[in-house]
């Protein structure tokens, strides 16, 4: 490998754009290839990003020997097989949240990489954002005492288009698994995997979930209330909740942001960071430091901890779970 990460991306759609304008931003890697099932789009991202190969076909780009590690940027249900023909390739793996369009795709998806030797992460970038990693501290500094509750919201509006891919049941549409993994990921990583799970769902036209609401609770006794839509722009604001202290995280909790401790006496501590671009240049970093450091996994964003959320979300779809 390289000094840098010589990245491929798999799809040109606006996350890959996203990924590909944000990697500018540092210095851990560079993207060299970009894969397309239209030689048209490839060459036209390539050209937008200074990129010097670009291929036809997922198999050409996962064959391409300059490249190190793949970018899966491809709709939801794509995401298996993509990121799976990347591993088998020799490729290390960063594959677009959600990891795969349920828990049985995930585990084997994580199987296959374990098998063959290969780094994988799901591409989770909240973990990876200056306050959150803020946020990770004070909660191991015990600063908030015992956990009593999460909040947590994702709603965005989308015109009720059925050719939309959040409208559309083939594309792995629905607000869940595009907009409710935030909130349901950030519960994890404070409080784990929930031992019992209440959800009520309000399909859209499409018969796809438009909103979402989650009530999780952990054999400590704490609660998260998490809610999701895609009919209405919510507040996208999170908050733990301790027996010392809390933590309040502005709008978009899950983009670059700030976040007030707020003791239980309400002294208020700010935490505000200055910050360049979207924020994926974080999680691509962390793929740099894990190869560099000989990882087949992210410690932030494992690959058990990406089974357990997607075998959360499996049942907050299917009504619940006791």
């Amino acid at each position: 490998m390289s000094d840098q990460l010589r990245w491929g991306v798999i799809g040109t759609g606006w996350i890959a754009e996203t990924f590909a304008t944000d990697l500018q931003l540092t210095g851990s890697g560079r993207i060299v290839a970009v894969g397309s099932r239209a030689i048209e789009s490839a060459t036209a991202f390539a050209q937008r990003f200074d990129i010097p190969n670009r291929h036809d076909s997922y198999e050409a780009l996962v064959a391409d020997g300059d490249v190190d590690a793949v970018y899966v940027a491809t709709p939801h249900p794509r995401h298996r097989a993509d990121a799976e023909l990347a591993l088998r390739a020799g490729k290390a793996v960063l594959v677009e949240k959600p990891f795969t369009m349920n828990a049985a795709e995930a585990r084997e998806l994580v199987a296959i990489a374990r098998g063959q030797g290969r780094f994988l992460m799901e591409a989770m970038w909240t973990r990876f954002l200056p306050h959150i990693r803020r946020v990770r501290e004070l909660l191991a500094e015990g600063a908030l005492g015992d956990i009593v509750t999460v909040i947590a919201d994702h709603g965005q509006w989308f015109a009720k288009d059925p050719k939309h891919r959040l409208y559309a049941p083939e594309l792995g549409g629905g607000a869940l698994l595009d907009l409710g993994v935030y909130p349901v990921s950030f519960a994890s990583m404070v409080l784990g995997t929930p031992a019992r799970i209440a959800s009520i769902i309000t399909p859209a036209f499409t018969g796809v979930d438009a909103t979402t609401s989650m009530l999780f609770e952990y054999s400590s006794g704490a609660q998260a209330v998490l809610t999701c839509t895609l009919s209405a722009q919510s507040p996208t604001q999170a908050a733990i909740v301790g027996t010392r202290a809390r933590i309040e995280i502005d709008g978009d909790f899950y983009a670059p942001s700030s976040f007030t401790l707020i003791t239980r006496d309400g002294e208020r501590t700010p935490f505000s960071e200055p910050h360049e671009g979207r924020g994926l240049r974080h999680e691509a970093d962390e793929v740099a430091r894990c190869l560099s450091e000989g990882l087949l996994e992210s410690p932030l964003m494992g690959l058990d901890e990406s089974i357990s959320i997607m075998e959360t979300m499996d049942a907050v779809l299917a009504g619940g779970r006791a």
